[in-house]
């Protein structure tokens, strides 16, 4: 029964885009008031109703309890927002590992504004030709993009990655559409 709650919410989160998921974290990390990067119940509740999305307060209890494994009163969001993400298939998975290591030019697992430069090409974003922002803010500008959002460090780890493109892969139903596009976006 919490799994359909569970699987309720994802889908009102997944309604809103394929950043739908990332943006009720972020929501998450406004509420988490102590930075703790947990929510206790009230705080998960006010967190849900402040993104929009509606499960009635027994299916947010329900949903709170499976996610509470230790029975501490609290969740972990980032753990929270790994269980709200839909399944992807090992196909996809394999895909976004390359894209990643693609990313990742330095091979060190994260990826920084260094690994983008020579990389991604800044210089025809709107804001960098009208002299508004420096090649450096756009990088920043499109790490952001992959960042948790309950940790803006400007890297990027494997898991955020992940994370980003599991809101992509909800929105595409053709493992074979997915891995073209993955292919096409990274030039794989």
């Amino acid at each position: 029964m919490a799994t359909d709650a569970v699987e309720e919410l994802r889908e009102q989160c997944l309604k809103r885009g394929a950043a739908g998921i990332k943006g009720l974290g972020r929501t998450f990390r406004i509420m988490d008031d102590d930075g703790s990067k947990s929510l206790n119940f009230p705080e998960f509740e006010k967190g849900l109703e402040n993104y929009g999305v509606s499960v009635g307060k027994d299916k947010a209890k329900q949903i709170f309890a499976m996610m509470d494994k230790d029975g501490s009163g609290t969740i972990n969001f980032d753990e929270f927002l790994e269980k709200l993400r839909p399944p992807m298939s090992n196909a996809r998975k394999q895909i976004i590992a390359q894209a990643f290591q693609k990313f990742d030019k330095t091979g060190d697992g994260i990826v920084t504004i260094a690994d983008l430069q020579g990389v991604y090409n800044s210089k025809h974003h709107p804001k960098y030709k009208s002299g508004e922002w420096t090649e450096e803010q756009v990088f920043h500008s499109f790490l952001e993009n992959f960042d948790s959002p309950c940790d803006k460090d400007g890297k990027v780890t494997l898991e955020e990655f992940v994370n980003y493109y599991s809101g992509v892969s909800a929105s595409i139903d053709s493992d074979e559409y997915f891995i073209t596009m993955m292919k096409n976006a990274w030039k794989l």
